[in-house]
């Protein structure tokens, strides 16, 4: 294991890798498995000063924990999964927490903006600000040397003695681009077995771009569950006669205001694709749910505060994509009636 020592480039028809300390490991057969790098602002706007932030492993995690304790003023950058969880995990610490984003709302790439509303009046309601549609010129550090406050392009300035930047992460490619990058989503082309171009080197996880089986496009996906799946199915592939390629549900999940005293637990489950028009039954208290839904067929669903047995048929539908009649979602009094909708649509396809 070579935790300090990492990779900074291979040979190919060699098949050795060598480390930064000059190192020269022989290979047989090669998994890239070096997931992503959190994306960060440049050192010359203040991205490196001390009490600000990047959240990419526990390392992190316990080096903002300190900050944490004692910080007064804490800005989010990034209206993202990063943004959303540490904000409110902030103002459960009793911390004055803004978030500022470029966008129009919050998880642009999930949300519509109609259901980010909703988010975004809950954590309002429990103490989170909004900047959106901002753009941040540089970090300012005060006497201390320690971040101060926050530029923006329009020329106001926000304090804070604590700042996370969560506005995203790049996959790391670096020593590995002659294995053949894919320019659209990013990451290392592979096919349906996590083989890249070159025989022997393999490439799983969140730095593989890879054949997203059901929906037959490329795809590039940033889970925990891929992480773990796409290793299993290289694995199994390398060591058995498997052959089958990879078809995995994309499916995307947040917990939030877990804390005592917190008024509401938040938690939503989305599974399939975000493709389609849309159809929102629901009025968040006490649940919410967002149809997607493409030439008739049901293509993803997001899902708030919804029971066991309810989160259980979030990836059978997504998996079976059945025809479903809209103006029924849409006339749909309750989130337990448009489900029942869906079920039996589920049903009739089989």
């Amino acid at each position: 294991m070579l935790y300090e020592d990492p990779v900074t480039g291979i040979d190919i028809e060699k098949q050795t890798a060598t480390t930064i300390s000059g190192k020269l490991l022989k290979y047989g057969t090669l998994i890239v498995a070096t997931g992503c790098t959190a994306t960060r602002f440049p050192e010359k706007i203040g991205g490196n000063l001390p009490g600000v932030h990047y959240i990419r492993d526990v390392a992190d995690a316990d080096s903002l924990i300190s900050s944490l304790e004692k910080a007064h003023k804490l800005v989010v950058v990034g209206g993202g999964y990063i943004g959303m969880e540490v904000a409110a995990a902030a103002v459960g610490w009793k911390l004055d927490t803004t978030i500022i984003f470029p966008e129009n709302h919050l998880l642009q790439r999930l949300f519509t903006p109609s259901l980010a509303q909703k988010y975004e009046e809950f954590y309002q309601e429990n103490g989170v600000k909004f900047m959106k549609g901002a753009s941040i010129k540089n970090l300012e550090a005060g006497s201390n040397g320690r971040v101060a406050s926050i530029k923006l392009e329009n020329g106001s300035t926000i304090e804070a003695d604590t700042v996370i930047i969560g506005i995203g992460a790049k996959p790391a490619v670096s020593p590995f681009e002659r294995l053949g990058l894919n320019n659209s989503v990013g990451g290392i082309q592979v096919d349906g077995q996590f083989r890249t171009g070159i025989p022997g080197i393999f490439a799983i996880g969140d730095v593989a771009a890879f054949p997203l089986k059901m929906y037959n496009r490329m795809a590039r996906v940033e889970h925990v569950d891929h992480a773990r799946r796409s290793a299993q199915h290289c694995v199994k592939s390398l060591l058995t006669a498997h052959t089958s390629s990879y078809d995995y549900l994309p499916s995307f999940y947040s917990r939030v205001f877990e804390y005592e005293g917190s008024p509401r637990k938040i938690w939503w489950q989305f599974f399939g694709d975000n493709v389609g028009e849309t159809i929102q039954v629901g009025n968040f208290d006490p649940k919410i749910a967002t149809f997607w839904i493409d030439s008739g067929k049901l293509k993803g669903v997001l899902l708030e505060s919804g029971s066991p047995e309810e989160f259980q048929l979030l990836p059978e539908l997504a998996k079976s994509q059945p025809f479903v009649d809209k103006s029924k979602l849409q006339s749909a009094s309750s989130v337990e009636e448009a489900l029942e909708i869906a079920r039996t649509s589920l049903q009739a396809a089989v």
